[in-house]
């Protein structure tokens, strides 16, 4: 049977991140996907001016009490951009109507990068999003987020043990596997780390790093090891499917010459993640 993801993102119309990925991934990979628009943005907020924003706030419980009218059953929430810290509330609510036995919540904390808190957020909301997360099970910061998720400074030295014990600090909010993006250990490499605190095992895939800032690439990531990890794979197996189709959507992104804040083109790269799920 069809497997449906309730995704609960922003769209932002033009520089693709948030659900204008998010959809496409997991509808490809087989995956039924239902949204919800927390905000419909012109643009994304990183290296445009002058975008429209109109937020969705008072549409979400109606929207989710509508749904619950209709018994929609789900076997996914997938969460990631919330436009402010009474977003975080309602989703917590919408995670309590719609989680069953067996639903997987994922929650991708975008809200900073590179030590910095994306425009509009602060300590307050890290913390709320922290809450958020300890309800999930699966949490995918990149380093940024989960030093301030877990009230730490951030650091850009980061050996093995640091990632590790930072991944088991994650888990012990509530989450029983933690993903860091943004792990590298040696020039020119670039990948993720997984804990699964079940099992207690970590898996590393690393690729070539491009050097860069590519927007959207976190997206791309998450909505890829959702898509890994629905199709039967597993946490190891779908890092390694996340970092591939990333880097094939950054290196198509760069032989092509796009402008970097119009997004990667994950479009061209998806038979590779398809195989990579499906095989």
């Amino acid at each position: 049977m069809q497997k449906r993801v309730l995704a609960i993102h922003d769209i932002s119309c033009v520089g693709k991140c948030s659900l204008t990925v998010a959809l496409p991934i997991l509808s490809a990979a087989g995956l039924e996907t239902s949204v919800l628009p927390t905000a419909v943005l012109s643009t994304h907020t990183g290296g445009f001016t002058g975008y429209t924003f109109r937020d969705l706030t008072d549409d979400i419980l109606p929207i989710a009490e509508h749904w619950k009218s209709l018994d929609l059953r789900v076997d996914a929430i997938y969460t990631g951009y919330l436009g402010s810290a009474r977003q975080i509330g309602l989703v917590e609510q919408l995670i309590g109507m719609f989680r069953r036995p067996g639903t997987v919540v994922l929650n991708d904390p975008a809200m900073a990068d590179n030590g910095v808190m994306y425009t509009g957020f602060d300590a307050a909301f890290a913390k709320g999003m922290a809450g958020l997360c300890a309800r999930g099970d699966i949490v995918i910061p990149n380093l940024t987020e989960a030093a301030f998720m877990l009230g730490r400074p951030y650091t850009e030295a980061c050996g093995r043990a640091y990632i590790e014990e930072l991944l088991r600090a994650l888990t012990a909010m509530g989450p029983r596997i933690a993903v860091l993006t943004g792990v590298s250990f040696e020039p020119g490499k670039l990948g993720a780390a997984v804990y699964d605190a079940a099992s207690g095992k970590t898996d590393y895939y690393f690729d070539e790093r491009v050097e860069g800032y590519y927007h959207g690439t976190g997206d791309v990531f998450a909505s890829a090891f959702l898509a890994a990890y629905l199709n039967g794979k597993t946490p190891g197996e779908s890092i390694r499917a996340a970092v591939r189709f990333t880097l094939e959507s950054i290196r198509r992104t760069r032989a092509a010459g796009t402008e970097n804040r119009y997004g990667v083109d994950f479009e061209n790269a998806l038979p590779s993640l398809i195989k990579d799920v499906k095989g």
